[in-house]
């Protein structure tokens, strides 16, 4: 990958307002059609890890719903 045909500056405003710019490799960028695409995806992403980050700390003996479950002897 080269940057010669690159505009200087080209992107300083959005760098300044704290914009990330992430070259994609090529493989990955065919599956994401624009930058909300990419954004959308991320943030399904993000939600899940969060889900299991939660479920991991959750202390035993504790269903999904957040309510403690007592199980009795048969």
């Amino acid at each position: 990958m080269t940057f010669s045909g690159g505009v200087r500056g080209k992107y300083a405003r959005r760098y300044a307002e704290g914009t990330n710019v992430v070259v994609l490799d090529p493989d990955v960028a065919r599956l994401f059609p624009n930058r909300e695409a990419v954004n959308e995806t991320l943030r399904a992403v993000a939600q899940i890890v969060q889900i299991q980050e939660r479920r991991r700390h959750r202390p035993k003996g504790w269903s999904e719903r957040g309510k403690h479950v007592v199980h009795r002897e048969r």
